[in-house]
């Protein structure tokens, strides 16, 4: 089965694509799924929907005319983004998930009241003529989990083998982790700000509204400073019990200036290593709580060499750091890749969500489906999960949805 995975992240600024080829091998310990990775690439934003869908993620009022305008607009780059990759790689598509660009994830006292993506899916549908499975965390709050992360089922299935204490690590905009130890359930959830508190800073120094410390040079000009680091650390997110979830409504530039308020004056490079050290202290702190020795590490934060020199420090010498790369899986391609294993999860009637990592009181199919130009048939549902998840990629990662289209 051919899945197209599509994935937008808490740092809005480029569509992850992801063209899956899925197969089971049956062995004597249970099922085992083969995704077969065929291509996969990055389609950065326009400069005008990149803008705006930063302004649906910022706190305050906006026109609900630019909530329906950015919905349309990702969903018309998605269809094309599907399209552009089915035809380099001369392939059709049984399935496109798409996560679309969450603008919402209402928390009040630890409960995920609602969740809210944009990226219309029927412009997808109609353009490729493929079913969509979209909306994919919602029914993981209706039934009392956090709607995320949803990367605890891959990480679950990718590392069911682990015979040592494993922390799989997402660094985007807001880090997560799955920690599976021999014997015990997965356990999963955000740890805190990834990107978010870097890319601010990042934003105001270079001037740049979509600015990033590229190469971690902007933070390899400035020295953490102390007070400021302690006052961030003391944010409650920090010491709420899993499962918990956050975002952007919590690690926002509002939550920077106040900590910066009573410290006025600093230097802008000190505050952006300040911020990039509590990313790596509260990565590592998560990690040392269930007794990680191995951390595998994906997301764009590691192409920040600042980042992943203070998160070295931080681990220490009893875990061993490694990039998800080893496993197979491109760091680059783990988010597209995840919604693609989502959608022949929930296509084969199975669940899609851990439920002792979101919290809820089962574990559930994810998203909605839209039809496409065929009738909607879906399969006899699988009796049971496979047991084990194995990544097998091309010999050279293509580059064939690099670029605006």
């Amino acid at each position: 089965m051919i899945v197209t995975g599509l994935m937008t992240g808490t740092s809005a600024d480029a569509l992850d694509v992801a063209l899956v080829d899925f197969s089971v091998i049956r062995g004597e310990d249970g099922d085992e799924l083969v995704m077969d990775l065929l291509d996969h690439g990055e389609v950065p934003f326009p400069s005008d929907l990149g803008r705006d869908l930063l302004r649906l993620l910022e706190l305050g009022s906006v026109p609900l005319s630019l909530v329906a305008d950015v919905d349309s607009r990702l969903g018309v780059l998605s269809a094309d983004a599907v399209q552009g990759i089915l035809d380099a790689n001369r392939v059709d598509c049984d399935l496109v998930v798409s996560h679309g660009q969450t603008v919402q994830h209402l928390l009040s006292d630890g409960v995920v009241r609602g969740t809210l993506q944009v990226g219309q899916p029927a412009w997808i549908a109609e353009r490729t003529g493929c079913p969509v499975l979209s909306d994919v965390r919602a029914r993981d709050v209706a039934a009392g989990g956090q709607g995320a992360p949803l990367a605890s089922m891959l990480d679950s299935l990718l590392f069911a083998d682990a015979s040592e204490a494993t922390a799989a690590v997402n660094l985007g905009g807001i880090a997560n982790i799955t920690v599976l130890s021999p014997g015990s359930p997965p356990v999963a959830y955000d740890t805190g700000p990834a990107n978010a508190l870097i890319d601010v800073m990042a934003r105001r120094i270079t001037g740049d509204p979509r600015g990033i410390d590229r190469d971690g040079a902007l933070a390899g000009r400035g020295r953490v400073v102390e007070p400021l680091l302690e006052d961030l650390l003391a944010e409650p997110y920090y010491r709420q019990p899993a499962p918990k979830s956050t975002g952007k409504e919590l690690f926002h530039a509002g939550h920077l200036d106040r900590a910066l308020a009573s410290r006025p004056g600093l230097d802008p490079h000190d505050v952006i290593a300040t911020v990039t050290r509590l990313t790596a202290l509260t990565v590592a702190a998560e990690c040392h709580r269930h007794g990680v020795t191995r951390a595998v590490v994906s997301g764009g934060g590691t192409h920040n060499p600042a980042l992943m020199t203070e998160l070295r420090r931080a681990l220490g010498d009893g875990v061993v750091l490694e990039p998800i790369d080893s496993t197979g899986l491109p760091g680059d391609a783990k988010e597209a890749a995840l919604m693609a294993l989502l959608g022949w999860l929930t296509w084969h009637g199975l669940p899609a969500t851990v439920a002792s990592c979101t919290g809820a009181s089962r574990a559930t199919p994810a998203g909605r489906l839209t039809p496409g130009r065929r009738p909607l048939i879906l399969p006899e549902p699988r009796p049971h999960l496979p047991h084990r998840l194995r990544v097998t990629t091309r010999p050279e990662p293509s580059t064939s949805v690099e670029g605006d289209l």
